[in-house]
């Protein structure tokens, strides 16, 4: 793994889309925070940006993150604390975005993940491959709540496939989703 391109992901909260499909900000969760971060140590990913504009939210995440690399969690299970430190939190997908393009001098190739069918979709291994061609850094975005808001797909070049089940039933946490998309970008598994 140590000679691919730099991946990111982006637990995105805003813009996302509610059950009745309005665009709403999601509650960022303790679970997402501490899955998503085991999740990019894991697999040696850059960082895990966690997107909300929400004052309140960054605040519970900062304290949540402080607690686990610089409090008292940290000396409960200091492999917590090297996961949680590859947290970012940024106000908009934008700004996750900006900072790829900081760090790498290149925009990154951005995908975006949704469990709804879409045309021209690429299964992960496939968008590795892709990204490996590119020789960009990648950015695969993950919608919480029900998933991307319109505004946060039309920021991806590409849309990654869904997950598909054995019976039609597609509803997974975004952590479940996170982890098979994951397994199967760097394992090559369709």
């Amino acid at each position: 793994m140590k000679d691919d391109p730099a991946l990111y992901l982006a637990l995105v909260h805003y813009p996302v889309l509610n059950r009745n499909g309005a665009v709403i900000a999601s509650a960022v969760t303790n679970l997402d925070l501490h899955d998503l971060a085991r999740l990019a140590c894991t697999y040696d990913l850059q960082s895990c940006y966690i997107v909300t504009p929400l004052a309140d939210q960054q605040e519970l995440s900062r304290r949540l993150i402080r607690h686990w690399c610089d409090g008292a969690g940290r000396e409960l299970m200091t492999n917590r604390a090297e996961a949680l430190r590859r947290l970012v939190l940024v106000d908009a997908v934008a700004d996750a975005l900006a900072a790829i393009e900081r760090r790498h001098g290149q925009a990154p190739l951005v995908w975006a993940t949704s469990a709804r069918p879409g045309e021209a979709a690429l299964e992960p291994a496939a968008a590795r491959v892709q990204l490996a061609e590119c020789g960009r850094p990648g950015l695969m975005l993950l919608g919480t709540g029900w998933g991307l808001a319109p505004p946060a797909m039309a920021q991806a070049d590409a849309l990654i496939a869904p997950i598909a089940g054995r019976n039609g039933y597609n509803h997974l946490s975004v952590r479940c989703a996170a982890a098979i998309l994951l397994d199967r970008f760097f394992n090559g598994r369709p």
